[in-house]
């Protein structure tokens, strides 16, 4: 006999663990039953979440680092900036996992099962969700398994990568500022795509470095740990350091209809839902707020299908990645005209899609205007 849920949520990643501890914690949903299913028991730590967020916040007692100022170094253009009131702040994945874990546990209206997930059928007026050894049934599902095909088999929308590698590094003698982050260092050779160093400073002697792209294919290991051991040696100045830790990661950055394989019942979420800014792959925080908005329209209980809308910013992302898919080497300019032009704290304002009318055309006037006409007119045609 198959076991029945109301609610069904597949993967324990930040939208999963978000969409549960909302419902456990909710009084509204007190009387509904939960199941979160993971075929992971998320004690490692296998990713680091940054974002930007102002003065104080939810995350912040389980956060590594914040940062009050961030640099960015073009061919042409570099600078440090203070982002008052914004901090730029790091949590590590274990520590997220921990902490929400441990919420959930102390819901008695949810469950939390290790388990690998074989099989999601969508029945219009409830789904089956198959694990090895056990059939669910679930009124609403929320499925955050992402499927890469989905976005190669179709040509209407570009698809990019946010491509990286990283190293967690500890240096003999004092090589960072331990106050600044370096959002992106685009300083570096572009070898024909969008290239740039991301540094993110723990002390004078601890700091991870990664080498992150913004383009369709993926590079070679090696080619990662090259770029990064040239720059450790060559901007840093530094060549006796250890290696504490090692992360990879690869982020889909397209404006792809993810709502197509949504149903009455079925709902995907997180990256496979396309709650990741399509044209940054920052996911974390649009997922907070993604979270927000589904648990209060579930108290409307209304077909999960309806959840989904595409306002301007899903266009401005459009527009970028038609550029940089034509020509990724043009990301370079795109970012140091946006960051000569613009205060650090409009830039965040409008990537969290917070802005007016006059402070967009205020972004976009900053930007290479005949590249955004051009492909604006591309995408009409």
């Amino acid at each position: 006999m198959q076991k029945h849920y109301d609610y069904i949520i597949i993967g324990a990643g930040a939208s999963g663990l978000m969409l549960a501890n909302a419902l456990g914690n909710d009084p509204y949903f007190r009387g509904k039953t939960v199941l979160l299913i993971d075929k992971d028991a998320k004690k490692t730590n296998d990713r680091t979440w940054c974002f930007w967020e102002k003065n104080e916040g939810d995350f912040d007692t389980i956060i590594t680092k914040s940062w009050s100022q961030i640099q960015f170094y073009g061919e042409n253009y570099g600078a440090a900036q203070e982002i008052a009131p914004y901090k730029y702040k790091m949590l590590r994945g274990l520590d997220f996992y921990n902490s929400y874990l441990n919420s959930i546990r102390s819901y008695d209206n949810v469950t939390f099962l290790q388990a690998l997930v074989t099989a999601v059928e969508d029945h219009k007026n409830y789904v089956e969700v198959t694990t090895q050894n056990t059939v669910f049934r679930g009124t609403k599902v929320f499925n955050s398994i992402f499927n890469y095909k989905l976005l190669h088999q179709q040509t209407k929308y570009p698809v990019l990568q946010q491509h990286f590698i990283g190293w967690f590094i500890k240096s003999d003698k004092p090589i960072f500022n331990a106050e600044k982050a370096t959002f992106m260092d685009f300083s570096i050779p572009q070898k024909g795509n969008t290239r740039f160093m991301y540094v993110l400073p723990f002390s004078e002697t601890e700091g991870l470095v990664e080498y992150t792209l913004f383009s369709a294919d993926t590079l070679a290991e090696q080619e990662y740990e090259n770029a990064i051991k040239k720059y450790i040696e060559e901007t840093l100045r530094c060549t006796e350091y250890e290696i504490v830790e090692k992360e990879k990661g690869n982020i889909p950055m397209s404006c792809y209809d993810f709502s197509a394989k949504n149903g009455n019942s079925l709902l995907h979420i997180g990256i496979a839902g396309g709650w990741a800014k399509a044209s940054t792959g920052y996911t974390f925080m649009s997922t907070y707020r993604k979270t927000k908005e589904l648990v209060a329209f579930l108290k409307k209980n209304k077909p999960l299908s309806s959840f989904t809308h595409k306002d301007r910013y899903w266009y401005y992302d459009l527009l970028l990645l038609d550029i940089l898919y034509e020509d990724n080497s043009k990301g370079r300019r795109i970012f140091e005209s946006l960051f000569r032009g613009s205060s650090p704290q409009l830039i965040f304002k409008f990537l969290d899609e917070e802005t007016n009318i006059r402070e967009d055309l205020k972004i976009i006037s900053s930007c290479p205007k005949s590249y955004f006409i051009k492909a604006l007119f591309n995408r009409l045609l």
